[in-house]
């Protein structure tokens, strides 16, 4: 248990406009850990901001028994994932394409599929800490280091598309991205090589 942490969710318990720390260091994990999950950027952003008011609800519930904040943030994030699916899937109603000819089971529905993907969420919450890890080191670097990265991994340009737009050679492109990777593997350390 982290006396820090702690100490933020009790004053977030007193006081409620004190919630403000707690989200900051959490909202780069749940958000990734959402996206990752609906693979939809707008839907991820309102499910995150879910998450949060409902944790902000339910603060004054919180009680510790041994696992991190964080944990407890998952778990509310992994039931608004359900609920999302269970709603979509009632408000599409039956759809064609479903059965033994589209690979799923009669009956299955998207909140079965859903379901079955929240019961084992370590691998997932390692997966977001991860990516959220990655995004501090890539915010961290040079502005033009920055902006390569985002340009050729976020938005997925060609480096020559990236070296038209900021009026650089593609040589200079290659190797600013270059010096980037080299920066994040060694920030991120040989276990995430």
């Amino acid at each position: 248990m982290d006396a820090s942490e702690q100490a933020l969710v009790e004053a977030a318990k007193r006081d409620p406009a004190r919630f403000a720390p707690l989200y900051e260091t959490h909202f780069e994990r749940i958000y990734a850990f959402i996206v990752r999950r609906v693979r939809d950027r707008s839907l991820a952003e309102d499910l995150t901001a879910d998450v949060f008011r409902r944790a902000l609800a339910g603060i004054g519930g919180f009680e510790w028994r041994g696992v991190p904040f964080s944990a407890w943030l998952y778990r509310i994030a992994a039931n608004e994932i359900v609920n999302h699916a269970s709603r979509s899937a009632r408000e599409r109603g039956p759809t064609e394409g479903t059965g033994p000819v589209s690979g799923k089971r009669t009956g299955e529905t998207m909140n079965d599929s859903a379901q079955e993907g929240t019961i084992d969420i370590t691998d997932e919450i390692e997966r977001a800490e991860h990516r959220a890890t990655l995004f501090r080191h890539v915010d961290a670097l040079p502005p033009d280091q920055r902006r390569v990265v985002v340009m050729r991994f976020a938005e997925e340009r060609s480096v020559r598309e990236i070296a038209a737009e900021l009026g650089r050679s593609e040589g200079a492109i290659k190797q600013l991205q270059w010096r980037a990777l080299q920066t994040l593997r060694s920030r991120m350390g040989p276990s995430h090589g």
